[in-house]
């Protein structure tokens, strides 16, 4: 469909140029799912890149698929060798490998930049992957990386950027946006969590986990732990979690009175024993998928919980949502919640 010059409105019908490359019927994928068109211009030909097979499901369902044309409008060519990018052994290190984007490095090399799984921790969600790329003769592209089972070399040319971010918060400044998001965010949510005197306050909403919307924020660690400090005022109860979506999760929540232990995305059958207060803090610590949970008043000595979880099936094939397992804090029922001193650490 043509756009105005603005790109603000539409400006003439719908037009049908591509039905898709078509892979063997033999092919067990998550469904045929033609999606996510990336469209760019290498020398006299326009390019489309596909993903077709599902982003999830089998391990060997996502694709990369090619075609080429001298118009936008077609006719569409299809790349002889499609797909170019795909999982074709599910013991791979890399599952569901599709939805790429091709771009032109700083030194004329190019690279396909796409998501996959990693085999054995599906509970980290679509990691980001880059695979060089190679044109042959014919003007077609070749993936170069294979499986993806050994190091590649790294781009050429142009600045290394910072790696990564700190996910440990002072709260001494906004993180929202930046490092924290709300799950499911209506409008105007963000007016729930404000920042002062090195403490994030969150007004607390709903009944727990399933329907207060956390703060959560991304990990790409096969091993980490986490912890928060909390403080509750005028009856709100508060918690940290692992948090995949509002039907699976795990983690404790506190009210001051007692504590709340939550597995499979529910109130477990264990009542954690716990002092009376105001204040907690809180740890969880995620070793390879095997969870441990920890509390402690300000100042004393980290109890270990005493259920201990294994998590490796919290993921996009067990609940059918595209997310993955990450930390979350939160506050519920009434009042708010202070959260202070933040801590996430990778470990070996």
């Amino acid at each position: 469909m043509r756009l105005t010059d603005d790109g603000l409105a539409t400006d003439g019908p719908v037009e049908k140029v591509y039905d898709g490359w078509k892979y063997p019927d033999d092919w067990v994928t998550e469904a045929y799912s033609l999606e996510g068109p990336k469209l760019f211009r290498r020398g006299d030909w326009f390019y489309l890149v596909t993903a077709v097979g599902g982003t999830a499901g089998p391990p060997t369902g996502h694709m990369v698929t090619v075609a080429r044309s001298r118009s936008v409008h077609g006719p569409w060519e299809d790349c002889p060798h499609n797909p170019v990018i795909r999982t074709w052994n599910p013991a791979d290190k890399w599952l569901s490998r599709g939805h790429a984007t091709f771009v032109e490095g700083p030194a004329g090399d190019w690279w396909a930049v796409y998501h996959g799984y990693e085999n054995g921790f599906y509970t980290l969600g679509r990691q980001t992957l880059l695979e060089p790329i190679r044109w042959d003769k014919q003007g077609w592209p070749h993936a170069m990386g294979a499986d993806l089972a050994r190091p590649l070399a790294k781009p050429s040319g142009g600045e290394a950027g910072p790696h990564g971010m700190a996910w440990s918060d002072d709260f001494s400044g906004q993180s929202l946006g930046s490092r924290w998001r709300f799950y499911n965010q209506a409008p105007g949510a963000g007016a729930r969590a404000t920042v002062g005197g090195n403490a994030l306050t969150l007004a607390a909403k709903g009944t727990g986990p399933q329907d207060c919307s956390p703060l959560t924020h991304l990990v790409g660690d096969h091993a980490y732990e986490c912890s928060v400090s909390v403080e509750l005022t005028d009856g709100a109860s508060a918690g940290l979690l692992l948090f995949f979506n509002d039907r699976l999760f795990l983690g404790m929540a506190y009210d001051g009175e007692r504590m709340v232990s939550y597995r499979g995305g529910k109130a477990s059958y264990w009542q954690e024993p716990v002092e009376k207060g105001s204040r907690i803090d809180l740890r969880i610590v995620n070793d390879r998928q095997i969870v441990s949970m920890y509390h402690r008043t300000p100042g004393g000595e980290w109890v270990r919980h005493a259920v201990r979880s294994e998590v490796s099936g919290y993921h996009a094939n067990t609940m059918d949502d595209l997310a993955s397992l990450r930390p979350a804090i939160f506050a519920s029922g009434k009042g708010s919640a202070r959260f202070r001193d933040y801590r996430y650490k990778a470990l070996a």
